[in-house]
């Protein structure tokens, strides 16, 4: 029809599409009654108003340091930001952080992760190039690379997280039939994945950077090291190396990190390390976007920082999510257990546990299970979710993702309980 709207919306408007979590955070505000295991949010009481308060006031007492923060600040961030945060993942990484080429200059701050993210595709992906994704992936992430148009292809995951052999396997089919050269990254979250709580072991690592050395000989192609949970890893025995590490020459990884979960979701601040290659066009990218995200957080994040405030605040965001974790886990234990083809992942920290059922159990948001949680009160994310569309792969529907992060301990045993009393009654 003349005027339809429809006519003037590009092809990447039309590709966008609402995020099922969309209607699950408007169910959680319909129904507070419920017991949402579904949005991965951050403890509210956990939420740093003190220490931000300390460094708020610190800034602004000093009139030099105030207009230094309230002013426009750089696109590529708040250098000495960007200078200690080269040093905190060189830290982290222990011995394997000796001798990684890397400086302020590799480091760009962004809104959030997620900016990074879109950034990232702006400048490397066209329509119908490929990406390599985790089965199952952070759907979030899935409907950027939808935006952007991209054939999106899975790697199975294990115990160990992403499988090497399968990922090799794929780019030799992707060889033989010519589209090697489609391929422009594959996606990987290192640390307590979302959605499903594992933690990529240090030797599949070591595996999957062998598998990508080896083919990027052939065609040159990147990692994308999506980090967001590294902070949230509580239960590590010992320290777990990023992938980031394995890149000796800063040329292959490309290494994300956010501030959302670690400290505060309302700082909106994220940042990547770079490959030398990348600095340039994504810079560029972000210059026609907003010309540097917000200066005031930079300064305000440095300072969380530079004052140790940040990580006592992360020894006590550990001593709050680890109890949630061990809750949700024991009532899966009690509650569970004794059910045929019922499993679930174990997380080293994090938000969430990855959630297998019996294969006729649908969990979608239109099947009978999830409608039986909702007159329970119960919300949970469907793993359905979670899968890409792929040609000859039908994604399961037999999986759920609940999240332990905002519920109480004892929300968490009650959730999971309506969540068993409805799939009991589903299974009989």
């Amino acid at each position: 029809m003349p005027g339809d709207k429809a006519q003037l919306l590009s092809a990447q408007a039309l590709r966008t599409e609402s995020s099922p979590i969309n209607y699950l955070m408007a169910l959680a505000f319909e129904r507070p009654d419920a017991i949402s295991l579904a949005a991965g949010f951050v403890d509210n009481e956990s939420l740093p108003v003190t220490e931000m308060l300390a460094c708020c006031r610190e800034m602004l007492s000093d009139p030099a340091a105030a207009r230094a923060a309230l002013q426009y600040g750089t696109t590529q961030g708040h250098r000495p930001l960007r200078e200690r945060l080269i040093r905190r993942l060189v830290d982290r990484e222990g011995p394997a952080g000796e001798g990684m080429a890397l400086d302020a200059d590799h480091v760009v701050l962004t809104s959030g992760s997620q900016q990074m993210l879109f950034l990232i595709c702006s400048v490397l992906l066209d329509p119908d190039d490929i990406v390599l994704l985790p089965r199952p992936a952070y759907f979030v992430f899935m409907d950027t690379l939808r935006v952007f148009g991209a054939r999106t292809l899975g790697i199975d995951m294990d115990a160990e997280g992403l499988r090497a052999d399968h990922l090799d396997r794929r780019l030799t089919e992707l060889d033989r039939a010519g589209e090697l050269g489609r391929v422009k990254f594959l996606y990987v979250c290192s640390y307590c994945d979302n959605p499903t709580g594992l933690t990529l072991s240090a030797s599949r690592r070591r595996e999957l950077m062998e598998v990508v050395a080896r083919w990027r000989r052939r065609q040159q192609f990147y990692v994308l090291e999506d980090a967001a949970y590294r902070d949230l890893v509580y239960d590590a025995q010992t320290v777990i190396p990023s992938l980031k590490s394995l890149d000796r020459g800063n040329a292959s990884v490309i290494y994300l990190e956010t501030f959302s979960k670690p400290l505060a979701p309302g700082l909106k601040t994220g940042y990547g390390i770079l490959p030398t290659s990348l600095v340039a066009p994504v810079l560029d990218q972000k210059g026609s976007h907003d010309f540097g995200s917000a200066n005031l957080c930079q300064h305000l994040i440095c300072r969380l920082l530079d004052s140790g405030r940040a990580d006592e605040h992360l020894r006590q965001l550990h001593a709050a999510y680890r109890p949630k974790r061990d809750a949700l886990l024991g009532a899966l234990d009690r509650e569970m257990s004794g059910l045929a083809g019922v499993s679930w992942t174990r997380p080293l920290g994090g938000l969430y546990v990855w959630l297998t059922l019996p294969t006729r159990i649908n969990t979608d948001l239109d099947g009978p299970l999830f409608k039986r949680c909702l007159d329970k009160g119960v919300l949970y994310v469907p793993g359905s979710a979670c899968y890409q569309g792929e040609p000859g792969f039908d994604a399961p529907r037999n999986h759920i993702r609940l999240s332990f992060g905002v519920p109480t301990p004892d929300e968490n045993r009650e959730g999971v309980r309506r969540l068993a009393q409805a799939l009991r009654e589903e299974m009989a």
